[in-house]
This record gives C-alpha cells, structure tokens and sequence, in this order.
C-alpha cells in the first residue's frame, strides 16, 4: 500500500505536464486527482457489476482530505450493498437539468429572456415588443413550455387577437412571436418553432394617401392652437419629412450653431445611417423660438434623459 496522503501533501503536491491521479494510502479506491492546470480534485474508483467505475466526490479545497475520505467511505459502503454511486449521481444529475429545462422553456421565462438579452441590446423598439409578447402571449400562455406549443395554438391566439378587433396588432404580435421563436431554437430551447407555416392573419397595404395643399394648411393652423412641444413638432414633421419619433428626440447638439442644418445620428435614424437634414427658414425659426430647458439635452423635453412623451402612436394626420 503506497504512503498516506496527508493535508500538506494534499496542500503542496505540484501539477505536472500530465494528468496526475495520487492513490490516498488509507480508503482503497480514492485518488487525488491533478490536472496540468494546477486544478485539484477527488475522485473514487470502483467496480460495479464487473465493470469499473468512477465516483467523482469534489473539487478540492473545497472538500478536505478528510472529507474526501468519509464520503468515500460511505459510497464504498453503498457499494457493498450493491449500489453504484456514479450511476447515481449521473441519474440526479439527468433530473436537475431536465428541471432546469422546464423552468427555462415557460412561455414567460423565454419572452422575459429574449426581452433581456436580445432584444434590449438588438433592437430600439424593444418596450413595444415586451408589451405585445407580455399582453397576448404571456397573458393566454403563462405556465405552459415552449415546446409545447404547437402550430394549431399559434393560430388560434392570432384568431383571438383579430376577433376583438386587432387585425394589424395581430400581425405585430406573430412577428415578434416568430422572432422570439427563432431565436429561442438558436439558443437550443426548442428545437422547432410553432410559427413555422402559420402565415400573418391579416393583409395589410402600404398608404398611398397623401393630403392635399388644403389639408396640409388646414394641420399647419391647427398645430398652432396645440400647446408647446406637441404644435412645434408637427410642423417641424411637416417641414422636414422626420419620423415622429426623431423628431421628438431631437437634440441641442444635433444642430449646427446657425440651425441651418440637423444631423440626426446614425443610432437614431431608422437605417441605421447618419442623415444631415436641411433646415428651411420656418423650420429654424420654429427651432429659435423652442425655449431650452435647463440641464436638459433635448429640444422638446426637460428631462435629462428622456425626451417628450404623450406623443400620439398613430399617424398624426
């Protein structure tokens, strides 16, 4: 029988350029095991059923020697009796991820996740996305695994939404439900999504509408008798073309010193470029009569970091 290890062996013993495994001299079958990296570990080597088998105990400091030791005692008694502890542990350890698993594959816990991790960091319209998932997926949903849910659920959800009278919501939600979907099988969640074959439950059709000279006075005076910041930007959208939201956010150092020129950065704009908008003599006296509000950075808010809100979600005319 080779020497017993004692705690300044266990404490001292160097790594080597190989995998070490040092036999404890005292509990027959239990190795100190060395990895290259320094790493140290215990582990119990037996045979069960005529075949030999490894125990892994711990990680060492964490498990002493003496530890190590008294449980590797108590597995070889298990073992007389029959038993197969690394059998065991394998079988415990199935369990807990399959748990694990289930946690991770409901419905909420999947949408809260891809709000998190995706689109939070992907996408500038994350809160719309998080409200459609959270108030139609989540709400009928909740409690149910991903992976449970089947092509025929996907359509009768899009049939509820269009029912209450939510036809273009509908197609909303499915593609944020199908992004989700996608990405949650790149993630090795699900392995197929329920979208695949369900196509957008309602038709819906670019505006060619555009208003008349006539109309566009008629929205220029009315703008006027609208209170400060919500007048000044619909003008500023009619005179420059803008997305309500860009023009909303607009701010102090966008502009050059002679308002001439608005340069709406490339983390604002839709395409993801940098646009130098020409200002026309309306639109920079609009922007010369905004008062400024102190320590704020926008244009239309006081806030420090958040621009005007209560701005309407539809067209504005």
């Amino acid at each position: 029988m080779s020497a017993r290890l004692t705690d300044l062996a266990v404490r001292t013993e160097a790594a080597g350029a190989a995998r070490r495994e040092i036999p404890d001299g005292r509990i027959a079958g239990l190795y100190l095991v060395i990895q290259p990296s320094g790493a140290k570990s215990w582990a119990l080597r037996y045979r069960a059923a005529g075949k030999p088998r490894k125990f892994t105990i711990g990680a060492y400091p964490g498990v002493g020697l003496a530890t190590a030791r008294e449980l590797a005692q108590g597995a070889l008694g298990d073992i007389a009796k029959g038993g197969d502890p690394a059998a065991r542990k394998r079988a415990e350890r199935v369990t807990a991820r399959a748990a694990r698993a289930e946690i991770d594959d409901l419905v909420e816990t999947v949408v809260a996740d891809f709000i998190a991790i995706y689109a939070k960091k992907k996408t500038r319209d994350w809160r719309e996305t998080e409200r459609l998932l959270k108030k139609d997926v989540v709400s009928q949903w909740r409690g149910r695994r991903l992976s449970e849910i089947e092509k025929k659920h996907v359509v009768k959800l899009l049939d509820t939404i269009v029912e209450r009278g939510a036809p273009v919501g509908a197609n909303r939600t499915f593609a944020q439900l199908r992004k989700m979907c996608g990405w949650a099988i790149s993630r090795g969640i699900i392995t197929q999504s329920p979208c695949e074959g369900v196509e957008a439950p309602s038709p819906e059709f670019e505006r060619d509408r555009v208003l008349s000279e006539r109309e566009l006075s008629l929205v220029w005076r009315a703008a006027a008798a609208l209170p400060t910041p919500y007048g000044p930007i619909i003008r500023l959208l009619m005179l420059t073309g803008a997305r309500r939201n860009e023009v909303a956010g607009m701010r102090w150092t966008e502009l050059d010193s002679d308002r001439e020129n608005w340069t709406l950065p490339k983390e604002r704009s839709k395409n993801r470029r940098e646009h130098i908008v020409p200002l026309s003599s309306p639109a920079a006296g609009i922007l010369a009569s905004t008062p400024v509000f102190e320590h704020s950075p926008f244009v239309f808010g006081g806030g420090r970091s958040a621009s005007v809100n209560g701005l309407p979600s539809g067209p504005i005319t």
